[in-house]
């Protein structure tokens, strides 16, 4: 079992590592891309045409565009397969987490994907995909090949990705959303309701997995990696783009998971803790989709809060660059316990899951003691792991039903 715990460890230290090495010399221009903007995809090649359409469901293309230029796209699923009236459904959007983009919750088969169960039980589902992955690479005015595009960490997806995407559906549909998180999906959610933004357009949020105190996580490689300043170190190398998907590792991933004998659920544990319930064959299908990029400078925020055991904005380190970003020496910070007490919140965690560790959520829950009684909804899974939430066999019944049902109490 060590000697498989230290294979996982090197190949997917070779995966967040070793293929950004294989990008620097792109990533290190800063010279600026005459018409080299990224657009959004076109309907004939996004995920509606590739995963959602193939399996009977209609589904929409969109874009929204953020305050500071970055065009990202979201699909909209607005009936079930058995069809109905589209427009008059309670809007639902799906927030992915962490190097993942919307295709998080369509790789089960469609009787067990959140967006397909949802979809099937009345909601209008819209998926986000956050900039900097597959689908939302677009800008208006710069390409992913400048340094400058990669410039942002969660606090951007705070203040300018969320915010665009809760407006974009409220003027669609006319009707506030219920919200779903997974993992990073759940911090900045949290990050903005402990700033009283987004209410007024919001019935209530399910946090699956949620992540806001990191301190006493025990993936040994998200740990590890935080402590030994790994993010920062490529960071200074002048990567901006952290893209731990090179077409070598995934065929190599690939081509190691086909063998007789190999379950290749294990190269996870490392990274998420040890999920329970996923299927051998999900991995591969995983491996078609994710892992998606991110900014090196998001994956140095998230450092800093391991090491540090806080929920702040960016630490710049100086004093003068936090001065003027933030007019004081230190980032400040996102005090949970201003999520306003009445507002709908359920909760779901895991007991085998490294990356929101459970004394991690056992603080958040303390932030929230006062929350209203019949406004909190805390879910318990003593044997689920990180990626058992978006792709263990049994997710419905576990985790989507009772979901489900909590929004339609709201």
């Amino acid at each position: 079992m060590e000697v498989a715990d230290s294979v996982t460890c090197m190949i997917l230290l070779i995966l967040f590592c070793g293929s950004a090495a294989g990008n620097r010399k792109a990533l290190y221009s800063f010279k600026a891309q005459e018409n080299a903007i990224a657009m959004a995809p076109s309907s004939d090649n996004g995920i509606c045409k590739s995963m959602v359409e193939t399996h009977g469901y209609d589904c929409e293309e969109h874009t929204v565009t953020t305050q500071d230029g970055y065009i990202l796209s979201m699909q909209r699923i607005p009936v079930g397969r058995s069809g109905g009236t589209p427009g008059n459904r309670p809007p639902v959007l799906l927030q992915h987490g962490i190097l993942m983009d919307g295709i998080t919750w369509l790789l089960l088969p469609p009787e067990q994907s959140l967006a397909f169960v949802l979809s099937d039980n009345g909601y209008d589902v819209w998926i986000a995909n956050s900039r900097g992955t597959k689908y939302s690479k677009g800008h208006k005015s710069l390409s992913p090949k400048d340094p400058a595009y990669w410039d942002w960490s969660w606090d951007e997806l705070v203040a300018y990705d969320l915010p665009a995407t809760f407006q974009y559906i409220y003027d669609q549909t006319g009707q506030k959303l219920h919200y779903v998180g997974h993992s990073q999906g759940t911090l900045i959610a949290l990050a903005a309701l402990s700033k009283d933004q987004l209410l007024n357009m919001l019935r209530s949020a399910a946090l699956l997995c949620p992540i806001a105190y990191m301190g006493q996580m025990t993936s040994p490689l998200a740990k590890n990696a935080a402590d030994n300043f790994i993010a920062e170190a490529v960071y200074w190398l002048g990567l901006s783009e952290f893209d731990p998907r090179g077409d070598a590792v995934v065929n190599l991933l690939k081509d190691i998971c086909s063998k007789p004998g190999i379950d290749c659920t294990n190269l996870l544990t490392s990274f998420t803790g040890q999920n329970c319930c996923l299927n051998s064959s999900i991995v591969n299908i995983f491996l078609d989709h994710e892992p998606q990029p991110s900014a090196t400078k998001n994956m140095v925020h998230l450092a800093q809060m391991i090491r540090q055991g806080t929920i702040k904005m960016y630490d710049y380190i100086d004093e003068v660059e936090n001065m003027k970003h933030y007019g004081q020496a230190t980032p400040p910070a996102y005090n949970m316990t201003s999520i306003p007490n009445d507002f709908p919140v359920f909760l779901s965690y895991g007991g085998e899951d490294a990356l929101s560790d459970v004394n991690d959520v056992k603080l958040l829950l303390g932030s929230l003691k006062d929350h209203d009684g019949d406004k909190l909804v805390v879910q318990y899974r003593y044997d689920y792991a990180h990626a058992d939430y978006v792709m263990a066999e049994n997710a419905k019944q576990d985790v989507y039903d009772p979901l489900i049902a909590f929004f339609r109490l709201q």
